[in-house]
């Protein structure tokens, strides 16, 4: 276990994701975990892992930002919108929100993470890789030199991001997604599970296949339940 030299940090949500945050947390980070908290409407258990569980509403004055950290570990419901919400109402509240980096991926070292960011195992991160804030990459990913992923972005696991490509705000990128060289994905993007991506995307669509199309008379916003009107 690494020596514990950092903040105590509250984890935000209680559900699977959560609980691995706190595994991965625990074990391969300097931050100790305390406690967790959910909003009061989805509260359904008082402790997990052995910690308590707290209403959200309530985290301010039992976990005050001047004493403890924060991170946000809810995965991409509502198009990475409920994770982002929660992750702006820790901002707001002043909390510091940290970021973890397993000791197993390879970080170059001129890489920018931004915060609330969870990279997992066997992830790959080349020269010059930026990485904005809320931001999830799930294991075994590679991310090519000089490419940009903006913020609130979900990348499942053996995603191959070529080099000077940019993942636009808010996307979503399924399991053993490809993108070429100097792909621009727009903000609002799902792409499905094994797409390969040739070209420029469009704002709040839907790719998938080989090469990827765009899926006709369907957006993003609608197929996870976000009116368009809402954005």
């Amino acid at each position: 276990m690494i020596e514990k030299n950092g903040a105590e940090i509250v984890i935000v949500g209680d559900g699977e994701l959560a609980e691995i945050a706190y595994e991965y947390f625990t074990y391969d980070s300097q931050y100790t975990v305390v406690a967790f908290a959910v909003e009061a409407e989805y509260k359904k258990q008082d402790e997990k892992c052995g910690l308590p569980v707290i209403e959200y509403e309530q985290v301010e004055s039992r976990y005050p930002p001047n004493k403890y950290s924060a991170f946000v570990a809810v995965t991409y419901t509502q198009l990475n919108r409920v994770r982002t919400r929660l992750f702006q109402g820790m901002k707001s509240m002043g909390y510091k929100m940290v970021s973890y980096v397993s000791s197993h991926a390879f970080v170059w070292r001129n890489v920018e993470i931004g915060e609330n960011c969870f990279i997992f195992e066997n992830n790959v991160l080349q020269h010059m890789v930026k990485v904005g804030d809320n931001v999830i990459l799930w294991s075994g990913n590679h991310i090519g030199h000089r490419s940009v992923i903006e913020e609130n972005v979900y990348i499942s696991s053996h995603v191959v991001v070529s080099g000077y490509c940019v993942i636009g705000k808010g996307s979503f990128l399924g399991v053993n997604c490809t993108l070429n060289d100097n792909i621009k994905i727009a903000e609002d993007n799902i792409l499905g599970s094994g797409s390969v991506i040739t070209k420029k995307t469009e704002p709040g669509k839907i790719y998938v296949g080989n090469p990827a199309k765009e899926l006709p008379k369907r957006t993003s916003y609608r197929a996870l339940g976000v009116k368009e009107e809402e954005i």
